[in-house]
């Protein structure tokens, strides 16, 4: 299931808490893909603690507590890590990240504390919701099959990476917009893991966040670039990504299209995924601004001018999901969307027949 929709059932389920029908949730996928990071979204939309508890560094009375005599009978003293509504906050989320990596004596200690929310005497405030995330047996991190009675008290969902969402994730979080349009320009490169070869670096969500402060860092540093953009990527798509950027010489003014002054096209479909990607930046930074409506029909404008009106609907459909639907209002949004209505209809209509053909 793509980020976006993975994103609101977290959001449901976190939501539902409150009603009682709260049903732990297990995530799925290969390393780097964004599993914990979608969990640390929905704790922050939301303001509340995560409690992030990592069974595979644990021993089994870890998670019990440990046991004390009490007049002439055995206590446990509850660990301080897990939710507390006095400490933590009444709501929350706790989060058993790498539970596919826990050894099955410890997955075996959590079953009680998944399904019926609770340990011995402790209890899971009701504020609080569970998630959990691992890779698959195939991925080459160490996990162990999950026993059939934990994979029963959960509900299960296999994360997959899609660029829409990601480009929409990295416009909100200020990634490098050369980055984004490397991205839009080599698609299959957002995420490239093969098992079998076992790489140590390899294009990922996560990886390209790292390329990203490595352009930060490395920029002003010719010798230090390529080295410091493959240390994270891996060599291949490290290559690529620098031969992308040293290509953006011969990018047009963006300065002068944003004040209605705009030049030529490029030819180069690299460069126009590069001016994309630059101009959708560029709305964003002029969202809320006295010059917003200005600065973003002539975006608009410049939308019209791209040979491949395909260009010009990934321009538009990624500046409305960075600034909104007031883009909607914008009478150069009319003339464009009439523009491109045959290139839409096309789209709406082909998608039936594909699903068809499967």
């Amino acid at each position: 299931m793509r980020p976006a929709l993975i994103l609101a059932v977290l959001d449901r389920e976190y939501e539902s808490t409150k009603s009682g029908h709260h049903t732990p949730v297990m995530l799925w996928g290969p390393p780097g893909v964004g599993k914990s990071q979608m969990v640390a979204q929905v704790a922050a939309r939301h303001g509340v603690p995560v409690i992030d508890i990592r069974l595979s560094q644990m021993e089994p009375t870890d998670l019990r507590g440990i046991p004390f005599r009490v007049d002439g009978v055995v206590e446990w003293a509850v660990p301080a890590m897990l939710p507390d509504a006095g400490r933590h906050g009444a709501a929350g989320i706790l989060f058993l990240d790498e539970i596919t990596s826990a050894a099955p004596t410890v997955s075996a200690a959590a079953y009680q504390l998944i399904l019926d929310r609770r340990l011995g005497e402790y209890r899971v405030p009701p504020g609080w919701a569970i998630f959990a995330a691992g890779n698959r047996q195939g991925d080459r991190g160490v996990t162990y099959s999950m026993p059939a009675p934990l994979a029963n008290r959960f509900s299960h969902f296999e994360v997959e990476t899609h660029l829409d969402d990601w480009v929409a994730w990295a416009y909100a979080n200020g990634i490098d917009e050369r980055l984004i349009a490397f991205l839009r320009f080599r698609p299959e490169l957002l995420f490239d893991f093969d098992p079998a070869h076992n790489p140590v670096a390899f294009p990922s969500p996560r990886s390209w966040e790292f390329a990203h402060r490595a352009l930060a860092k490395f920029m002003e540093s010719p010798d230090l670039l390529l080295g410091g953009l493959q240390a994270c990527v891996g060599p291949a798509a490290g290559i690529e990504l620098k031969a992308f950027i040293d290509n953006l010489d011969s990018l047009p003014d963006i300065d002068a299209i944003v004040t209605g002054n705009p030049g030529q096209v490029p030819k180069e479909v690299d460069l126009q995924y590069a001016v994309a990607s630059a101009l959708v930046a560029r709305a964003i930074r002029a969202r809320g601004t006295p010059d917003e409506a200005t600065v973003h029909g002539h975006i608009l404008d410049y939308a019209n001018r791209f040979p491949n009106r395909e260009m010009g609907v990934m321009l538009v459909s990624d500046m409305q999901r960075a600034v909104g639907e007031r883009l909607f209002q914008l009478p150069q949004f009319a003339q464009w969307a009439k523009n491109v209505a045959d290139v839409m209809l096309y789209d709406v209509w082909q998608k039936p027949a594909a699903r068809r053909a499967v």
